[in-house]
């Protein structure tokens, strides 16, 4: 304690001092001191520049705070509870000093790009929660790496679950990119680490290149392929073949090899294609067939705005509902059902969407032939 403030033992003996700089604490600073007193329930310490500091109750616990070896003259650090109490002292605590300095430590971690090894604790259907200094956090489903991803068929939530729940009690590679001590917000990510090697053996990637790799995953809108050094991209089911396809479990499963191309990088994430490697059909197959042309197919599906027709196993058409019947149809299935084979009439042909158009009203009620206008 300074000379001047030696006698000093309350605010209002600091206030009446002349030429002395005095400093109102706020509710939440994070003061340093020295201990002058260590009693049963209460340790009074000296603040320079604010005057005498008490720290009792509850407050006086915190882990790296221990009241048995605290001595006098020992440097501490607290936060101001309330900055006069009864006695005219700043009513002070250890225990939520060791908050704000475990939070600071969690920020500094997260600056510096830290990769933790956190146990995960628990799952719930959004992700992981995890524990990081004494802090529970949370590790999101979209910020796993794509070996703990869980892929399951048509996005089953109970099966998303599942997955995760097989992660309790594993050790993570993880590092903060949330720290928010005034919402007591930790969020981690698992795909983060390593994100700068990642992002390195990507920046190798060329559009248009092959690679051969492995079906890591399979899902009803494509499969997930590892290829290269850790890398892996999606197969979306429009990239698979150049037919059309029910499931992409129809044809592959995991651990099958397979080569791709790479036609699209964006940021992390990798697109491939499997039927670019391949001829496509259609070019050839659609040369026999012409717009005017009757022609005859089977229906492959029916939807509300029309049906596929195959009319080879290569080419498919489409009916729109407009072109079932001259009159309204309020049901494709009173028209056409899957399996039956009709006459269809093209109406349009677009060889690089691979679309062709039919119309099944311009055979059954083909509009007549306009006459010609009589000479007068």
């Amino acid at each position: 304690m300074t000379t001047a403030t030696a006698s000093v033992k309350t605010m209002q003996d600091l206030l009446a001092l002349e030429g002395v700089e005095i400093k109102v604490p706020k509710v939440d600073d994070v003061l340093e001191g020295r201990v002058l007193s260590v009693g049963k329930n209460e340790v009074y310490i000296d603040i320079e520049g604010y005057g005498l500091g008490v720290v009792r109750g509850r407050e006086l616990y915190d882990e790296s705070v221990r009241l048995s070896s605290l001595k006098i003259g020992d440097p501490v650090v607290a936060s101001v509870v309330e900055p006069e109490n009864k006695e005219g002292n700043i009513e002070l605590s250890f225990r939520q000093a060791g908050q704000e300095r475990v939070w600071q430590t969690l920020i500094g971690r997260m600056q510096t790009r830290e990769v933790i090894k956190t146990k995960i604790m628990e799952a719930n259907k959004g992700g992981l929660i995890v524990e990081v200094n004494g802090v529970i956090g949370f590790l999101p489903v979209s910020q796993l790496s794509s070996e703990h991803y869980p892929r399951v068929e048509e996005g089953d939530k109970t099966k998303i679950l599942e997955v995760l729940k097989s992660y309790v009690g594993n050790q993570f590679d993880v590092q903060i990119i949330t720290a928010d001590p005034r919402d007591e917000k930790l969020i981690v990510s698992e795909k983060a680490v390593g994100e700068d090697e990642l992002r390195g053996k990507i920046s190798k990637l060329t559009i248009g290149m092959n690679v051969e790799g492995e079906v890591s995953g399979i899902v009803d809108f494509g499969i997930f392929l590892k290829f290269g050094q850790g890398l892996e991209g999606l197969v979306h089911i429009s990239e698979l073949a150049w037919s059309r396809i029910e499931h992409p479990k129809d044809l592959y499963k995991v651990g099958q090899k397979v080569q791709a191309q790479v036609i699209s990088i964006d940021k992390d994430r990798i697109s491939l294609s499997i039927k670019r490697l391949q001829p496509d059909p259609w070019v050839e197959s659609i040369k026999k067939y012409q717009v005017g042309q009757i022609v005859k197919g089977k229906v492959s599906k029916v939807m509300p705005f029309g049906a596929f027709v195959e009319l080879d196993p290569e080419i498919f058409g489409l009916v729109h509902s407009v072109e079932l019947s001259n009159e309204e149809v309020k049901d494709t299935n009173d028209i056409l059902k899957v399996g039956e084979e009709r006459e269809f009439k093209i109406i349009s042909i677009e060889p690089q969407e691979h679309r062709l158009g039919l119309s099944l009203r311009a055979v059954t009620n083909p509009v007549p032939p306009a006459e010609p206008e009589k000479q007068s």
